[in-house]
């Protein structure tokens, strides 16, 4: 049963296993084409997943992947999602200059609009990418036409954070950035918005922090995964460190069944309906 009045924003970044920052030491860029792709099908168990709940969710989807599979994104825009960018090819954002991470955004919003007839007001970093040292990437974003970003996430992390800036929406120039979801809890902030916390701390403990951010702060509470996470029959990347193996096929497993008791026991939205109704 659904215990939450407020409405929450579900967000699923688009990419796929071999695209995740964690394995490029160990998967040349040009190696992708050659890849075993399973975007197509995992997008689809989703889509099923949310039209069972009656969600609609904002997807951040790769440029790269959309002219690869643009019938993905036609799908995702036909039954009533947002299109979102999480830019062309998955580069973080503070690995790029400035050149090169507008030519990124701007070529990643034209290829999603042509594919959707309709404008992408969104963009998430691809792994939360900007902070203290590239805020100069909000006034690209700015000059591109997006409308909003969700591309701090302000905890400490050993490869992103920002947890000096606001836990809910702000404004940052022309541009709405809406954080990632945290808890504020013996005075720091805790990663309370899924991904892979969601799969490694039990179900219960990531519903009771959801549900204290709704009633402490009564504000919507931003909440992301990616279509890797529900696919426990992706390829094995050999190579990799212990600790980046456990990051990514943690409970793995378990990851579908949790997303069905997640969409049941909170009220989800897209971003933009949440955010930018009175911006």
């Amino acid at each position: 049963m659904q215990s939450e009045k407020v409405i929450n924003a579900l967000t699923i970044d688009v990419e796929d296993y071999f695209q995740v920052s964690a394995f490029a030491p160990h998967i040349p860029r040009s190696d992708w084409p050659a890849r075993e792709c399973r975007v197509e099908r995992n997008v689809d168990r989703i889509l099923l997943m949310l039209d069972q709940h009656g969600v609609k969710a904002t997807f951040f989807a790769l440029g790269w992947l959309a002219e690869r599979y643009p019938e993905v994104i036609r799908r995702i825009v036909a039954e009533g999602h947002e299109l979102a960018s999480h830019g062309y090819g998955h580069e973080r954002a503070s690995d790029q200059t400035d050149a090169a991470f507008f030519a990124d955004i701007n070529l990643a919003k034209l290829i999603l609009e042509d594919l959707a007839g309709q404008e992408v007001k969104g963009y998430r970093a691809p792994s939360f990418s900007i902070g203290a040292k590239n805020l100069w990437a909000f006034d690209c974003l700015e000059r591109a036409g997006y409308r909003y970003s969700s591309s701090i996430y302000p905890i400490r992390h050993d490869h992103y954070g920002m947890p000096e800036a606001p836990r809910h929406a702000h404004v940052i120039g022309g541009l709405l950035e809406i954080p990632a979801t945290t808890l504020r809890f013996l005075n720091r902030n805790w990663p309370a918005s899924g991904g892979g916390y969601f799969r490694l701390m039990p179900y219960g403990l990531s519903r009771w922090m959801l549900r204290r951010v709704n009633h402490s702060d009564r504000l919507p509470a931003v909440f992301y995964f990616h279509p890797w996470e529900i696919d426990s029959e992706q390829p094995r990347i050999p190579g990799i460190s212990a600790k980046t193996r456990f990051r990514h096929y943690v409970n793995i497993h378990h990851m579908e069944a949790r997303l069905h008791r997640l969409l049941g026991d909170f009220r989800w939205g897209r971003m933009d309906e949440l955010f930018l109704a009175n911006v």
